[in-house]
C-alpha cells in the first residue's frame, strides 16, 4: 500500500481525491458565504455561519478537511519539482511552451502558491479569530432560527468590517482568480485521475471544469467586491 501511494500514480491519486474533496467544500463555503449579500443585516450569514460552527457533522469535517490542504499541498508541490527534474534541461532547449498543453496546467505550483497565500490570509483573518483568539466584533447577537430567538457569534459584523479594507478585497480577488485558473485545470485532471474520462468526457469535463472554476473565482470576488462598495460598516 505504502509503496503504491508513494508511486507516481499514487501520489496523483492523492491529489485527485483531495482535490475533489476540497471542491465540495468551495461549493459549500461559497453557499454560505453568499448569504453575506442578503439585505437582512447580516441574520441569514449568522445563521449559516452558526449552523457551520455547531454542527457535529461539520466538527468532524473539519480537520479531514485541513488534512486534505495539507496533502493537496504537499503532494502537489512534490509532483511539481519531480516532473521538472524528470524534464531537466529539456523543457529549455526550444525556448518554446509545450503546445497543446494549457498555461494553468504548466503553473499549478505558481497559482497553487497563490491560493495556499490567499488561504493564509483567510485563515487569518477569519478562522482564526472565531475559533481561537476570539474579536470584539464577534459579540453575540440574537437571531431567529426557525422561528426561535437564538444568541450567536456576530460573525457577519468581522466579515462585513474585514471587507472594508481595500487591500484586503484586492488580495481576496487575485486569491479567487488564481484559484479560477488552477481549478480551471484540476476539475477534469482529478477525474481523469480516477479513470473517469475518456475522449468525450475529456472535452465534458474541460467545459464544466471551466464553468465550475470561473463561477467559485467570480462569486467569491464578487462577495469581496460587492461588501466593499456597498456594505460598508456603520
Amino acid at each position: 500500500m505504502s509503496s503504491t501511494l508513494g508511486s507516481s500514480i499514487g501520489k496523483k491519486l492523492l491529489m485527485s481525491i483531495s482535490g475533489l474533496f476540497l471542491i465540495l467544500f468551495l461549493v459549500v463555503h461559497l453557499t454560505v458565504n453568499s448569504f453575506l449579500l442578503v439585505p437582512d443585516g447580516g441574520d441569514l450569514f449568522n445563521a449559516g455561519a452558526h449552523f457551520m460552527a455547531t454542527n457535529p457533522a461539520v466538527r468532524v469535517i473539519e480537520p479531514l478537511l485541513a488534512l486534505g490542504f495539507i496533502i493537496h499541498i504537499l503532494y502537489g508541490v512534490k509532483l511539481t519539482l519531480e516532473n521538472r527534474r524528470a524534464r531537466g534541461p529539456e523543457r529549455y532547449a526550444s525556448g518554446k511552451k509545450t503546445q497543446g498543453v494549457s498555461w494553468a496546467s504548466q503553473n499549478m505550483l505558481v497559482l497553487g502558491i497563490t491560493v495556499a497565500a490567499f488561504l493564509v490570509l483567510h485563515i487569518a483573518n477569519f478562522w482564526v479569530k472565531m475559533k481561537i483568539t476570539g474579536d470584539p466584533r464577534l459579540e453575540h447577537t440574537t437571531i431567529e432560527i426557525g422561528g426561535v430567538p437564538t444568541q450567536v457569534e456576530n460573525a457577519y459584523a468581522l466579515v462585513n468590517t474585514t471587507f472594508s479594507y481595500l487591500w484586503i478585497v484586492v488580495v481576496y480577488v487575485i486569491g479567487a482568480v488564481g484559484l479560477a485558473i488552477h481549478l480551471s485545470h484540476g476539475f477534469w485532471s482529478a477525474f481523469q485521475t480516477i479513470g473517469f474520462s475518456n475522449q468525450l468526457w475529456r472535452k465534458r469535463l474541460t467545459i464544466l471544469g471551466n464553468i465550475f472554476a470561473w463561477i467559485i473565482g467570480v462569486g467569491f470576488s464578487s462577495i469581496a467586491i460587492l461588501q466593499y462598495l456597498f456594505y460598508q460598516p456603520n
